[in-house]
């Protein structure tokens, strides 16, 4: 999955609802269930999520939209098999990202 966000420091979660496609109460939801996911909250508690967790996210959404897992099931493989699951999905990652680009260059010729 490729996500259209800016470069930035922090992300409010409309931003990354509408970039996950997704509703901003799975955010909080994903929020409550994964303690990897640690946005920092303002004065008025807006919820304000660094790169860091924009890229748990994107491996939770990879675990649970993508491949199938429930929430349990990716709680344990995030525990058990972060360190082996994560650098595969950020190679994965990484590919995509270039594939994207390619495609970007192949129709602007």
């Amino acid at each position: 999955m490729h996500l259209e966000l800016p470069e930035k420091r922090y992300y409010g979660i409309g931003e990354v609802a509408k970039a996950f496609n997704v509703n901003a109460s799975l955010i909080r939801f994903w929020e409550k269930e994964f303690d990897v996911i640690k946005p920092k909250k303002n004065a008025k508690g807006n919820r304000k999520f660094t790169p860091d967790d924009i890229k748990n996210l994107k491996f939770i959404y990879h675990l649970v939209k993508e491949r199938g897992f429930t929430l349990e099931g990716a709680k344990t493989h995030l525990k058990e098999e972060k360190k082996k699951t994560l650098s595969n999905f950020e190679i994965i990652s990484k590919l995509e990202d270039v594939k994207d680009q390619l495609i970007k260059i192949k129709n602007h010729l």
